[in-house]
């Protein structure tokens, strides 16, 4: 048997209880905390205009509350964003993109309590360290739920930039650019970030995100509203196919309900790291002494993730190229090849290598977080090299191998951390009132 046969098998054997578990653990923590991403939003906004409270000194081993945030945000504003919902709509139909929807609402409550638990118990080491995220509030639980999660992760992180390095190699590739090229650039880049530590990563993240993301969505909704009654048929489709098979349409072979639904909460998961824990490392960073107002800046900014999904997805929709039936991570950038000026295609290309560069970027820094987590920080440098070879290696991989396996690990991840999740919030309800 095969790589790509043995994680298929994975896949399938784990898709009905992996899919109810997500929903019901949103569905959980939206009750528990009485739909906090609702009644949490003016207070929100007061945050983004007042400034986080708790933020003291200038520590060398952590950063601003504001840092951290985009640091985390660099991780989940990537190429998932764009290629996401666009291949779980070629694998699900339209209606994936309600179901990727869905899970982002109730997922941000979930990402809320990650960052909660990842800043409460958190552990500052004598030279000024922290060790926060996953790995160290599961071990609140059980010590050794703690150390499958950092274990897996070390892995699952490094994965995760090859697959990013993957589908910016494959892009480029159709620019003839040779796929050993863009996985060189991209390797080096990261291994100087890293090197710098999380003061550069913060700094590098603060800055290209708001411009990554208003180059996006400007040009993506231009091509939108260029056709209003097709984004009308789009969003139609949508929800007309969440709760009903999607027939076969083009080269598109069809879905079933739970294709549908299954497909865009994995996808959703991918891209919004809800779930997952591993956008809350970032965070457990942050110089504060505020949980809740942290927590609450990693939930809405799920946000972010959300509109640039329903762009992606809208596109695939409005152009007709998902009906294609071709299982790539390149649909956006045929749609903006085919259906916009040269301009589009170059801002395009340039928002890509953005979201490719900080989202590895933010993922190699919270693998090495994993890695320090057993080591204590040491052999943090072989560990840098180790994921600049995966980098590399990455963007030469056959795609649909990549995604598979990726999918493999981010169910040997969720389901035990979003158990974890679940007895801590019972553990300790206090923290997430």
């Amino acid at each position: 048997m095969d790589i790509m046969s043995f994680c298929s098998k994975i896949d399938v054997l784990f898709a009905m209880p992996s899919t109810v578990l997500f929903l019901l653990v949103g569905i959980f923590l939206t009750l528990k905390t009485g739909f906090i991403q609702i009644r949490a939003l003016p207070y929100f906004v007061s945050l983004i205009k007042n400034g986080i409270k708790g933020h003291h000194t200038k520590k060398e081993k952590m950063i601003n509350p504001l840092h951290a945030l985009l640091t985390a945000m660099a991780t989940t504003i990537g190429m998932g964003n764009i290629a996401g919902p666009s291949i779980a709509i070629a694998m699900g139909g339209p209606g994936a993109l309600f179901w990727l929807v869905m899970y982002a609402f109730l997922g941000s409550v979930v990402k809320f309590t990650e960052v909660m638990f990842s800043i409460s118990l958190r552990k500052k080491l004598p030279d000024g360290s922290v060790l926060g995220g996953p790995t160290q509030y599961l071990r609140d639980l059980a010590p050794w739920l703690g150390a499958w999660y950092g274990a897996i992760t070390v892995f699952l992180f490094a994965g995760w930039s090859g697959l990013q390095a993957n589908t910016l190699a494959n892009v480029f590739y159709l620019e003839a650019v040779p796929k050993w090229a863009t996985g060189l650039a991209l390797a080096a880049v990261v291994f100087f970030a890293l090197t710098g530590g999380i003061k550069r990563i913060g700094e590098i993240a603060s800055k290209l995100v708001p411009c990554m993301f208003v180059l996006y969505v400007s040009f993506a909704s231009f091509i939108l509203f260029q056709n209003p009654s097709a984004l009308y048929q789009a969003i139609c489709l949508v929800f007309n196919h969440a709760f009903h098979p999607c027939a076969a349409v083009g080269g598109f072979l069809g879905a079933t309900v739970f294709m549908a639904m299954k497909t865009g909460i994995h996808r959703s998961i991918y891209i919004t790291e809800c779930g997952l824990g591993t956008s809350s490392i970032a965070h457990a960073m942050a110089d504060t002494d505020e949980p809740r107002d942290q927590a609450l800046l990693a939930m809405f900014s799920v946000g972010a993730d959300t509109i640039l999904s329903i762009l992606s997805g809208l596109l695939v929709l409005v152009t007709g190229v998902w009906s294609r039936g071709e299982f790539t991570s390149t649909l956006v950038y045929e749609v903006f090849r085919d259906f916009s000026s040269d301009l589009g295609r170059w801002v395009l290309l340039l928002s890509i290598t953005l979201f490719v560069l900080t989202t590895v970027i933010g993922n190699s820094f919270n693998a090495s977080q994993s890695y320090a987590a057993f080591t204590r920080y040491r052999g943090m440098t072989r560990y840098y090299i180790f994921l600049s070879a995966i980098i590399f290696c990455g963007a030469l991989v056959e795609m649909p191998l990549a995604w598979k396996v990726m999918d493999v690990l981010l169910i040997l991840v969720a389901i035990p951390h979003l158990i974890g999740l679940v007895l801590l919030t019972l553990k300790h309800p206090k923290l997430i009132k």
